[in-house]
């Protein structure tokens, strides 16, 4: 865990994306015309928290938000429309380039790349140094696509104990200038692996009957990947920052500063307007006869204390113990549909790629997770038993900029995968609070209102993830609880029922072929063979096989999110 979170995954290397072009000079020069709806608030002092800058360890790192386009191209990429190439400009004194950036051409500009400054004081091993030499990676020359002038995407040859964290976009076949850009000593560097990249977006590049040479950019938390780096030699693989100060709390939010960033920034979620199946507290779940079940003494349940005193602590996932709904009726019943004006936001704090990143988790209990429903072309089915578990932990991730505090991205939680969302491309509910939609019964987080069909690979059949518009609201900010921040040690104590790693509801068993067999009753012909096709590919937890775990086990707790 100490490594990834000492590893700046922040990958500089390149060109650093969250954007869309509208050329608003002359000189083709731009600066990020995207604004959240409302100021940033005055943080609170203390720390180097929104201080402007981060030093990584001698290596003082700045962002850049206004660029000069180097070259464009209008083909290719997300909707077939291009991606657009710049270099920074107005580079604050004393800080150097370090790559050049590039965005798709359809969505919003919010670009920003970051610049390095030499703070180490020692001349005889700066932190940085020019290249000696330039090799050409890719050229648009030979490929066949609308494009304005011609492209050239370079790597800096570093000198000995130095590593390229950036490519270099040029418009001619000349080789840059030495000075243009600077390499990184290598003792803060580190390798870059796809595992490491923290979007998955496909920026531009072959694709969509477009041959460009093998070319394929792809996001990274703040630029985008060549191809796979964890393939071609070492003057082609690109390098990551990584921050060797020891201390990456210098640039984290203190207890008052995160209290502030809930204000600004706490999401606010939608419910379907048809949605019984509300959050709650975790105490209102466990103050409401929920109750903990041992394996071999199932007979004998046990009412929950107060915060989960009296449930196990750590241990692992082994079916030994799981929680359930009270075995009363009504109060079955009632507990499932929760109590929205109990319900609080549980917020897990942490530094990402080296600390020049905040990730605020905020997690939604809900007592009880709906049957699912499918789309069968013309047909809308009701899955009945399938879908259905007690107890559904979801979770929005929101990426705070540590250089001013600025809200970055948006992590979606969506069943068992998700998807980041730059701040450019949301819905505000109020000032600067993300709007969330949470599809009904399954609770799955989405940033618009619609209607997704999940196993359908593209087709009209699939489980439908529904979210609208209500009156059924919830601010997380109301009842915000911070449950961890790892890296501010005793500060944040954490309740007993989140260090609680088993279930939080029990085995479901009824035979999922069985329920199945019911559904496909209701169809005929190739409606039935086109539903037997996609069920196979439809995430385990939307055909309720099993309780889930809680927040803790989940493997974006101290890594990065599923994407």
């Amino acid at each position: 865990m100490q490594s990834s979170i000492t590893t700046i995954f922040f990958f500089l290397f390149f060109f650093i994306c969250f954007n869309g072009p509208t050329m608003a000079d002359s000189d083709d020069t731009i600066e990020t015309n995207f604004r959240l709806p409302s100021p940033l608030p005055k943080w609170p002092s203390g720390g180097g928290f929104a201080a402007g800058a981060i030093d990584l360890g001698g290596l003082e790192v700045s962002q850049v938000t206004t660029f000069k386009k180097m070259w464009a191209t209008n083909e290719g990429g997300s909707d077939n429309v291009g991606a657009t190439f710049y270099d920074p400009v107005a580079i604050p004194q004393g800080f150097h380039s370090l790559g050049s950036y590039a965005h798709p051409n359809n969505i919003p500009f919010f670009g920003h790349i970051l610049v390095g400054k030499d703070v180490s004081n020692d001349p005889s091993k700066p932190t940085l140094r020019s290249p000696i030499d330039y090799t050409l990676v890719w050229s648009s020359e030979s490929v066949d696509i609308k494009k304005d002038g011609e492209g050239y995407i370079w790597v800096p040859v570093p000198p000995d104990g130095y590593k390229p964290v950036g490519f270099v976009v040029g418009g001619s076949s000349a080789k840059p200038p030495l000075d243009k850009v600077r390499c990184v000593r290598e003792d803060l560097t580190d390798t870059m692996n796809m595992t490491d990249l923290e979007t998955g977006m496909w920026v531009w590049g072959s694709g969509n009957d477009l041959d460009l040479d093998g070319l394929n950019v792809y996001a990274s938390m703040a630029g985008f990947v060549v191809g796979d780096p964890s393939v071609g030699n070492d003057a082609s693989r690109p390098s990551c920052l990584k921050n060797s100060n020891g201390n990456l709390s210098n640039s984290m939010p203190n207890l008052n500063q995160i209290e502030a960033l809930i204000q600004a920034y706490a999401p606010v979620i939608y419910f379907h307007p048809n949605e019984p199946y509300l959050p709650s507290s975790v105490d209102w779940f466990f103050q409401n006869g929920a109750l903990v079940y041992q394996k071999g003494v199932e007979s004998k349940p046990k009412p929950i204390e107060i915060h989960g005193s009296n449930l196990p602590q750590g241990g692992s996932n082994d079916d030994t113990y799981w929680l359930d709904l009270p075995a009363d009726g009504s109060s079955k019943d009632r507990i499932k549909k929760g109590d929205l004006e109990d319900a609080c936001g549980y917020f897990h704090v942490k530094p990402v790629s080296g600390g020049l990143f905040t990730d605020i988790a905020i997690w939604v209990f809900y007592p009880f997770n709906g049957g699912s429903r499918a789309k069968v072309e013309f047909l809308n089915i009701d899955l009945g038993k399938l879908g259905e578990h007690v107890g559904d932990w979801e979770h929005v991730t929101l990426r705070v900029s540590n250089f001013n505090g600025a809200l970055h991205s948006v992590f979606f939680s969506q069943h068992s995968w998700g998807k980041w969302v730059s701040v450019s491309n949301l819905e505000f509910h109020t000032g600067n609070k993300p709007a969330v939609y949470a599809s009904l019964h399954g609770h799955a987080s989405y940033p618009k209102p619609g209607c997704v069909l999940l196993g359908s690979g593209g087709g009209d059949i699939g489980v439908r993830d529904d979210t609208a518009k209500s009156s059924k609201v919830m601010d997380t900010g109301l009842h915000a609880v911070v449950v961890a921040a790892e890296y501010l040690g005793s500060a944040v104590v954490e309740p007993p029922w989140l260090n609680y790693e088993r279930k939080w509801g029990p085995k479901i068993d009824y035979d999922v072929d069985k329920e199945m067999k019911k559904v496909k009753r209701v169809m005929i012909g190739k409606l039935k063979k086109a539903f037997e096709r996609f069920v196979g590919g439809v995430p385990k937890e939307m055909l309720g096989e099993d309780g889930p775990t809680g927040p803790k086990v989940k493997t974006s707790w101290s890594g990065n999110e599923a994407v």
